[in-house]
């Protein structure tokens, strides 16, 4: 009975978020609108839609998982996206809503082939619309494990059902409708997981008994632990560079109404996030001592909030957690849909094309979006795997051509692909070798990032070379 009332309750709810998205879309009049809001939002709604694109699958159901695993170490997961945020707020934001608002930029494409020419807008576009098929995916396996949790419904079925939650109301309204939408999400997801912890913690038996959960490693209470490069103080190198330079967070600095608004909502967003992380790690530990024989990470916090708390509190909390992947996917859209319909189609197909037209494509490319991140859902085998995909592709190829092209003046084209060339296949190399992965010290994403820059700024040495001897 309470099982069947909890999936209708999350069904009502996915449904009445959808209805809002799409009334507000109807005031969405062009491209301007749908990729950036018309450069409106003030500094709250750039709060509530960063920090609800930020709380997603990784974040709430990954966090849980890993603190079920590793211990208070799981904080790093949250607390290097907050740290990336504040780095997005204060030094790169800022300077790239200016660039975007001086020269019309819709995209993190626009601004890439300002700096440094069409190749390079089409190369990382390219890459984008590839990598962020897999974070798709994993919002949607961390979606489904909810309902699985409440209702045994299966994987295909639960993803199929938020991809076509989260694809209607985004394409209906792009940015404006994921802001408004993301600030009912938002009340949702705070109140009903922080509602949830002194609850877990109580049924748990408190703190006390939590510490004393018999049968973890050694190091379960290490907050400086790390088992490797998707554990613990290692999630800074894979996140931190991935949320400053995260085209849909930069999209959304763009559609900020000033460069104050940038400072104070990304800024606090990120000090939320960081306090929020504290949120899935209590929970994770736990389940931890209440289900001590989970075999999968992605249903510990599900199960806990089923199993082990008042139904309608459960409920609240389930919500919340759906909430955040939601939430979390209309961002993923965004990139998705501004890199095939502004960098790709406009750019490279048809650069007569009209702003209804552009508006099209973007909606058509979301609806693919949408369709192909359900199908990859199935074949990924858990939200860690499939976020890790992304950010550490996010990380080496888009991070030092964005940071450097605001610093550095000269660098041009040739910059930017030794660049992404060096990262990549420094990335890819130690990702196919066992002793990288398996390893405490060594951690590929940070690699390939320092390649990056190695070869960023050498090739920039080399052609200043000739230019200083020339004058």
């Amino acid at each position: 009975m309470n099982s069947s009332t909890q999936l209708a309750l999350l069904l009502a709810y996915s449904v009445g978020l959808t209805l809002f998205g799409v009334w507000v879309g109807r005031r969405v009049r062009g491209s301007a609108d749908f990729f950036v809001a018309g450069r409106k939002l003030t500094a709250p709604l750039v709060f509530s839609t960063v920090l609800a694109a930020n709380i997603g699958a990784g974040t709430t159901i990954g966090a849980a998982g890993q603190a079920y695993i590793d211990g208070v170490s799981a904080w790093w997961w949250n607390g290097a996206a907050g740290l990336g945020s504040l780095v997005l707020a204060f030094w790169i934001g800022p300077r790239l809503w200016q660039a975007a608002a001086d020269h019309g930029f819709l995209t993190a494409g626009d601004y890439l082939e300002y700096r440094y020419g069409a190749v390079v807008r089409g190369l990382l576009a390219s890459l984008i619309w590839m990598g962020t098929l897999a974070i798709l995916a994993g919002q949607l396996i961390a979606g489904a494990a909810v309902l699985t949790a409440v209702a045994d419904i299966p994987r295909p079925v639960g993803a199929a059902i938020g991809g076509i939650a989260m694809t209607v109301y985004f394409t209906a309204g792009g940015l404006l409708s994921s802001a408004w939408v993301n600030a009912v999400q938002l009340i949702v997801l705070l109140f009903g997981l922080i509602v949830a912890v002194p609850l877990a913690l109580a049924a748990a038996g408190g703190l006390g008994a939590i510490t004393a959960t018999a049968g973890v490693p050694a190091t379960f209470w290490d907050f400086g632990y790390s088992s490797g490069p998707g554990s613990g103080y290692a999630f800074l190198a894979l996140l931190g560079p991935a949320f400053v330079i995260s085209p849909g967070l930069v999209q959304k600095a763009y559609g900020a109404e000033s460069q104050r608004a940038v400072r104070l909502g990304i800024g606090a967003a990120g000090l939320a996030q960081m306090l929020f992380a504290f949120v899935p790690l209590l929970l994770g530990l736990a389940a931890r001592h209440l289900h001590p024989d989970l075999t999968q990470r992605d249903l510990v916090l599900p199960t806990l909030l089923v199993q082990s708390l008042p139904w309608f509190i459960g409920t609240l909390a389930l919500a919340a957690v759906f909430s955040a992947e939601v939430s979390t996917c209309d961002a993923i859209l965004f990139m998705l849909s501004t890199s095939l319909s502004q960098d790709l189609y406009k750019r490279f197909v048809n650069r007569a094309a009209s702003d209804g037209q552009v508006l099209r494509v973007a909606r058509a490319a979301a609806l693919v979006g949408g369709l192909a991140g359900v199908l990859l859902a199935v074949r990924l085998p858990n939200v860690i795997a499939a976020l890790s995909i992304f950010y550490s592709l996010l990380g080496v190829s888009l991070f030092v051509p964005i940071v450097a092209g605001l610093y550095v003046r000269r660098a041009g084209t040739p910059e930017a692909l030794a660049s992404i060339g060096a990262g990549m296949a420094t990335l890819l190399y130690l990702n196919s070798q066992p002793w990288a992965m398996r390893s405490i010290w060594f951690n590929p994403s940070l690699a390939g990032l320092v390649a990056a820059a190695l070869a960023f700024f050498v090739v920039t040495a080399v052609r200043r070379g000739p230019e200083s001897a020339s004058m």
